[in-house]
């Protein structure tokens, strides 16, 4: 997967999706696929438009490899008049095939000194991985931190210890605090919905976690909404009310899908998933009470 970045333009606003590399989530360390991502669907097979297909059971497939789902990690880097903006800083070191982020950022010319802000839309390990250099210091020296108040709160203040499962809750809360710790003296917690810099606001999209957020960016009657996870898998546009193994408040995330994918719908707004296949770029065009996934040609 030799993914590094793909360049496009919201306005006058130059974006690149810049992949962090991806990673594979298959058993025994996570359920198989269908169980993953669509914990509360009927059906024991779910066949995607693609083709693609997605088995909730353990069994084998014709190669003797269990099911799994491999995912694309990718990050949104933002040049708006001064302002470098990154919002998620991937995976970090979490597999081999992860971390990719520093090297694709610099093959852009893009040095950490750089990034004057970058906007988390949670604290997974995924998202907030590459927070931190080698010495365990912020790895953008001069960057302005932005996360939610609620997101925050989840995950410093003992919130997610009442919440999240047992086998799931050292790893996630550790991770999370470990990465954001070193952040205190330079994090902005925001309240609401916000205006960044010009252009580049993030907006509370909760569900996935509790202080999930998404990023909107507008220039020149252009929209783009870079919604995190939102939603993992084309599927989730199909059927909102589908939900994942790691989303921890579901009937509050499949409200805000169809508060965000009718905004985006109705204003022919490009769309950003981290976790869709790189670079995570589309559309998405209505289909009775939901919506269907139009991916973006290269070059947008």
């Amino acid at each position: 997967m030799d993914r590094k970045a793909e360049h496009f333009r919201i306005g006058d606003i130059d974006c690149a999706a810049v992949s962090d590399g991806y990673f594979e989530y298959a058993p025994p360390f996570f359920p198989p696929p269908a169980g993953l991502l669509f914990a509360n669907a009927p059906d024991a097979r779910i066949l995607e438009p693609s083709g693609l297909a997605v088995d909730s059971g353990s069994a084998e497939d014709e190669a003797g490899a269990a099911p799994k789902w491999v995912s694309d990690y990718t990050c949104l880097l933002m040049k708006a008049g001064e302002h470098l903006v990154l919002v998620d800083t991937g995976a970090g070191s979490l597999a081999p095939t992860t971390g990719r982020l520093r090297a694709n950022r610099a093959s852009e010319g893009v040095e950490p000194g750089d990034i004057g802000v970058v906007i988390f839309t949670h604290a997974h390990p995924d998202h907030v991985g590459g927070n931190l250099d080698g010495q365990g210091k912020p790895a953008f020296p001069k960057a302005r931190w932005v996360i939610g108040r609620s997101e925050w709160e989840f995950w410093m203040e003992g919130m997610a210890e009442q919440v999240l499962p047992e086998h799931s809750r050292d790893l996630l809360v550790g991770i999370a605090r470990r990465n954001l710790t070193p952040l205190l003296d330079v994090i902005d917690v925001v309240l609401g919905e916000e205006e960044i810099v010009p252009g580049i606001r993030i907006m509370p999209a909760p569900g996935h976690t509790p202080g999930h957020c998404a990023v909107k960016v507008s220039s020149g009657g252009e929209d783009l909404y870079c919604v995190g996870d939102l939603v993992l898998h084309p599927l989730h546009l199909q059927q909102p009310d589908w939900f994942g193994a790691f989303d921890i408040v579901p009937d509050q995330l499949a409200e805000t899908r169809r508060q965000f994918f009718y905004r985006a719908a109705a204003g022919h707004s490009l769309v950003m998933a981290f976790h869709f296949p790189f670079p995570g770029l589309g559309s998405v065009t209505p289909s009775g009470i939901a919506w269907t996934w139009e991916p973006a040609l290269p070059g947008v």
